[in-house]
């Protein structure tokens, strides 16, 4: 019996009896191997060679161990190092290849390059004026500081002409009694002091008539300029060394460059057993860094592999003793995990001045432009000052933070940039009552301001009337364009073409609620504004309506499962535990480093935002005060009023001007009495009858089944059915009182 590959059975090596307690080497791997029972070659001239010849392996190849029982065996240390030395190849696919970008990433992205050039352009502007205002202090320094270079050159002139680089040999030779010698450096002496002299006061001499016949005939400037240029040349010979000339136009930042030994003795300050015994070890244990440390913006950054065992979040969890390992301030400390590649991968980011305390990236929007729900908006800037944009077409938002940390702050982001489009409709309800949404009322729908029973009612008829009319009419004009050319909206969805159709009304539709834990936690209202809410951030961004929740309670009470569990962007500011962190975060952001728990009361408008990039991001909102965001607003609303888009609220038009009942209503206001089901087709006849604008024209339908089911295909949405009613001996579709009443939470 024998086994396939390059290696021997354990049936086919040597038994230890025949060994008797040698190292006997193992065939080379790319050899045949020995036949089972067979025995060695004896030796001598006369015995033939093995066939095949056994070829010893390099010793520094070979591990030894010992048994218990004194008999040493040997083992290949090269099993895991095996290749086919002939397929470079092989070895090269086999190999993991990091592709290195050709061109650097601030090059690539138009934003970034942009930014960068600003800096650069910036930066020596700055220089520039900085040392042009200073030139005249620049030329008093040099003509003070020329009568010590005019020292200095006489003394260098002195020590020339009369030779005294020589003195210290003829001195020598004098006391040493070298009479030839010292003759002969005297004779060499008074040779060189001669000529020196004597070329010296040649060139004095010329250039005393020159400067008499040229200074008379030449301007005035020249000779001042001259005189200038002299002093100028003296002032630069009589530079001291601890008195620079020039002054620093930009003082450097005293931030320790950050270097494999600084992180490696931070992350040894941790206080984690695995990385200590790592650090003491330096073996196969030993913390690698899989990139060189590199600059990214006004920061460091590391790429380190941690132990085995040991995951980002144990580091995450003490990311202020990192910091003070660091010796940096806690806001510019950042380690991250990889998702991409393993838990144990950790990204290190080491700003040189703390995130709270840098300027906040200037909104773009803010002097001028108009925007595009349909692409991104201008909302803030990452840890490196590069900035994040947001999409909010196909969106809902949800923003959580405990008081006081930037939530509304970054709510008013999102609307000014909404009302920048003006084709876009804003329903906006700030259940606090401060006002902090105040600046864009005067281009919303709907607006409401507190937390009394009169805002609560209209915002539940706001999200009535989008949940139950908008929806559904929405869906169905998609659904009819669809069918009816294909290509004019191939994904079943809104898009910029539609929602510039004023006809078809699927115009961006935004509806924001600050503080929503007063609605969801309303005894009257929590239960249906859940579900109304559930329904519109499930089906409302394909027909392009976006719900924006802010939010300082986020706990399961205040902020319901099923609303959190379906939002797609989500921004987390300061929170104070683990349960609020992955109630905005979502499930598991904690456990997987994302942790918002973090920041500090000093971190205002920082957090983490999630479901921009594949990645969370930290980012910091921009700012945006009540004056800057009155005249932003009042911008958008003279963009409105040139497009002709203000309406509701924004032109004076009130709530209740606005119907928000829906079938389920109509049905209730005309159902018979106590009855527990009725036909289809007296029930239309009655809405025929209460409601003519709306279902006088089923009437026209002359068969009753297809009458029945037209409003059957009206209930759909609402998830109410028809069933066969059998009354008065016949058979009919028909509705059930209760399954109205369900659905329309009565």
């Amino acid at each position: 019996m024998t086994r396939p590959g390059p290696h021997p059975a354990p049936w086919d090596l040597p038994r230890e009896e025949d060994v008797d307690g040698q190292v006997l080497p193992f065939p080379h791997r790319t050899g045949p191997r020995p036949t089972i029972g067979s025995a060695p070659a004896a030796p001598g001239p006369e015995a033939a060679p093995a066939a095949p010849e056994i070829e010893v392996v390099d010793p520094a190849d070979v591990e030894f161990l010992d048994t218990d029982d004194g008999t040493a065996a040997r083992v290949d240390s090269q099993v895991d190092k095996w290749a086919d030395q002939s397929a470079w190849l092989a070895r090269i696919q086999e190999g993991t290849r990091t592709a290195q970008p050709i061109v650097p990433a601030w090059m690539r992205d138009r934003t970034e390059a942009e930014q960068v050039a600003r800096w650069v352009t910036s930066y020596y502007a700055h220089v520039a004026a900085y040392q042009a205002t200073r030139t005249p202090i620049y030329m008093l320094r040099l003509i003070g500081r020329s009568p010590r270079g005019a020292a200095r050159l006489l003394g260098v002139w002195g020590r020339w002409a009369f030779d005294t680089e020589a003195t210290e040999l003829r001195r020598n030779a004098a006391t040493s009694a070298r009479t030839g010698e010292y003759m002969m450096l005297s004779r060499q002496h008074t040779s060189r002091v001669r000529t020196r002299v004597a070329t010296s006061a040649a060139v004095a001499a010329a250039t005393l008539i020159t400067a008499a016949v040229v200074v008379p005939a030449a301007p005035a400037w020249t000779v001042w300029g001259g005189v200038w240029a002299a002093l100028s040349l003296l002032g630069l010979l009589g530079r001291r060394p601890d008195r620079p000339l020039i002054d620093r136009a930009v003082l450097p930042t005293r931030v320790e460059k950050l270097t494999s030994d600084t992180v490696l003795k931070a992350l040894g300050a941790v206080g984690i057993s695995e990385i200590n015994r790592a650090l003491a070890a330096k073996g196969d244990e030993e913390i690698g860094f899989t990139a060189p440390i590199t600059r990214d913006g006004p920061g460091w950054r590391a790429e380190v592999n941690l132990p085995r065992g040991v995951v980002v979040t144990d580091v995450l969890d003490k990311r202020d003793k990192l910091a003070s390992g660091l010796r940096r301030p806690l806001g510019c400390v950042w380690p991250e995990p990889v998702n991409e590649e393993h838990p144990g991968r950790l990204v290190l980011w080491v700003g040189d001045q703390a995130m709270n305390q840098a300027r906040p990236l200037a909104w773009k929007l803010a002097e001028k432009g108009s925007a595009d729900l349909f692409k991104p908006l201008p909302f803030g800037a990452d840890q490196r000052a590069r900035p994040i944009d947001i999409t909010l077409m196909f969106e809902s938002v949800l923003i959580g933070a405990k008081p006081r940390m930037g939530k509304t702050f970054a709510l008013r982001v999102l609307l000014l940039g909404a009302a920048l489009d003006p084709t876009a409709e804003l329903n906006v309800f700030e259940l606090k009552g401060t006002g902090d949404c105040q600046s864009v009322e005067k281009v919303a729908h709907t607006y409401g301001s507190g937390a009394d029973d009169d805002t609560l009612a209209a915002c539940m008829n706001t999200l009535r009337r989008i949940a139950n009319k908008d929806l559904v009419h929405r869906a169905e004009t998609i659904n009819r364009i669809a069918k009816a050319d294909p290509a004019r909206c191939p994904e079943n969805k809104v898009t910029p073409e539609l929602a510039a159709d004023a006809a078809l009304k699927l115009h961006p539709l935004v509806l924001a609620i600050d503080e929503c834990q007063e609605l969801f936690t309303h005894e009257d209202y929590k239960q249906e504004a859940a579900k109304l809410c559930e329904a519109i951030i499930k089906r409302g961004p394909a027909l392009g309506i976006m719900l924006l929740l802010a939010t300082q309670r986020p706990d399961a009470k205040s902020l319901p499962t099923g609303v959190a569990s379906s939002i797609g962007i989500r921004f987390c500011l300061r929170v104070m535990g683990q349960t609020e962190n992955d109630m905005v975060l979502g499930t598991s952001s904690y456990k997987n480093g994302v942790r918002a728990t973090t920041f500090t009361a000093k971190d205002k408008g920082i957090g983490y935002l999630v479901g921009v990039h594949d990645d969370a991001v930290i980012a910091r909102s921009a700012y945006i005060d009540g004056p800057a965001a009155e005249k932003i607003s009042e911008r958008a609303r003279a963009i409105r009023i040139a497009a002709g888009a203000l309406s509701g609220h924004a032109i004076g038009e009130t709530p209740e001007s606005e119907d928000t009942t829906t079938i389920l209503d109509h049905l209730l206001a005309v159902w018979p009495g106590d009855v527990d089901a009725v036909w289809s087709v007296r029930l239309i006849d009655a809405l025929a009858d209460y409601r003519p604008d709306l279902y006088a024209a089923w009437l026209d339908i002359a068969d009753e089944k297809a009458r029945a089911t037209q409003l059957a295909n009206a209930l759909k949405p609402f998830k109410v059915a028809t069933r066969q009613l059998n009354r008065e001996g016949k058979n009919k579709r028909g509705l059930d009182r209760e399954a109205i009443e369900k659905a329309a939470n009565r």
